[in-house]
């Protein structure tokens, strides 16, 4: 059964893709406010690799999207700003990251998988994905990236799970 954000939210958009919106804000410069058109102009970066999961599994995918160090250069963070804060359509799931890690070349937004669009059961329209941090680092269904100058919790890591997160 898919939970009820999915259906609520994220299926409306899935169906017209064109009124989502990737917003960036927090200590920026220049706040954005990007479709999928933008992000898809954007330099690209495809890698495979594998996926490791805290629960023990693993799996191998081919991944492309736009790298975060891009947005990065559009908004232009301020000095302050030392960490990044990941909302999706789940009101309740959030992800915070460092900015070093965020700045990782390997480090995307992901609007594909495995030569095709993203899919809705892997985070369509957009997630984030890096091969250096655990799966639960990988925020699905993105909505937003606020940088900020304190540590922020996430959904996992409140209930106990490593914050860093690294492989």
């Amino acid at each position: 059964m898919l939970p009820s954000y999915f259906i609520s939210d994220v299926m409306p958009v899935l169906r017209n893709p064109g009124t989502w919106r990737f917003k960036v804000d927090g200590l920026v410069q220049t706040p954005l406010s990007l479709s999928l058109a933008d992000l898809t102009a954007m330099p690209r970066v495809t890698y495979t690799v594998k996926h490791h999961c805290v629960e023990g599994w693993s799996a191998i995918a081919t991944w492309h999207g736009t790298p975060v160090s891009a947005i990065v250069e559009r908004c232009r963070p301020l000095a302050a700003a030392k960490y990044v804060m990941l909302r999706s359509f789940d009101s309740d799931y959030s992800n915070g990251w460092d900015l070093a890690s965020a700045m990782h070349p390997q480090t995307i937004l992901a609007y594909g998988m495995n030569d095709n669009p993203l899919p809705p059961a892997h985070g369509a329209p957009l997630r984030l994905y890096s091969p250096t941090k655990l799966g639960y680092k990988m925020t699905k269904y993105l909505l937003s990236m606020t940088f900020t100058s304190e540590r922020p919790g996430g959904y996992w890591e409140d209930q106990g799970y490593p914050w860093f997160a690294g492989i």
